[in-house]
């Protein structure tokens, strides 16, 4: 079963694709990451600053420690949450929530449309712990109706994360990140957002593949995020 739903079709029936779907010592490489990020500059590049307001991102208060926050209905998306965490020695969290999907993927699919539709707010069986210690959290999803699942806007609505950087990565059968950044910024006005990461989902298999695995590894070290 796929994790990702698509935008304007149900997603194909192999991803989680997501359709319905710390370390204390930073190392020097993510220091100079934190410095960049607050001139706006990472590995030479001007980082969009999409904050909501004319005003600049605030270097981090503390260490720089990583929170890497993922959903992942099918394990496709956790499958690449992992890839970062070894890569960037981050701390995992999953994003559960107390209700249930059918096993069956229509049915699933159809509830997740209801879901956004209603605007519900599925609630979530936990909580991070000291949130405000963290400094950059990437977030992961499956691509669910061209925008974020909806225990990622419950989520993102508990927290806010104002002043931090926020890193996303989606898994996704061809709609990339459809709106979901959009509806990022909306719900974290506050909250520098840099450049993302989409892949193509299709299953666990896919996203273990080797060309998925150096594409995580590209991206990471283009932000300078590697833990090394």
């Amino acid at each position: 079963m796929t994790e990702n739903i698509h935008a304007h079709a149900a997603v194909s029936a192999n991803d989680e694709n997501d359709a319905v779907s710390s370390k204390a010592g930073v190392k020097a490489s993510k220091r100079k990451f934190l410095h960049a990020a607050t001139t706006g500059l990472v590995a030479g590049v001007a980082v969009p600053l999409i904050t909501g307001s004319a005003s600049v991102f605030a270097a981090p208060r503390r260490s720089g420690k990583i929170l890497i926050a993922y959903y992942s209905r099918t394990g496709t998306t956790r499958e690449v949450a992992n890839q970062i965490q070894r890569q960037t020695g981050g701390t995992l969290f999953e994003l559960q929530t107390t209700h249930s999907y059918p096993k069956e993927y229509r049915a699933t699919t159809n509830q997740a449309k209801k879901e956004q539709q209603a605007a519900f707010r599925p609630k979530l069986t936990a909580e991070v712990q000291d949130a405000a210690s963290y400094d950059l959290v990437f977030i992961g999803f499956p691509n669910w109706w061209d925008t974020l699942p909806m225990a990622f806007f419950s989520f993102l609505e508990q927290y806010r994360f104002a002043g931090k950087t926020l890193i996303p990565f989606c898994t996704h059968e061809g709609s990339h990140f459809g709106s979901s950044l959009s509806d990022v910024r909306a719900i974290c006005p506050n909250a520098t957002l840099l450049e993302g990461l989409a892949l193509r989902g299709g299953g666990i298999d896919k996203v273990q593949s080797d060309s998925a695995q150096r594409d995580v590894s590209d991206w990471l070290h283009k932000l300078g995020m590697l833990n090394v």
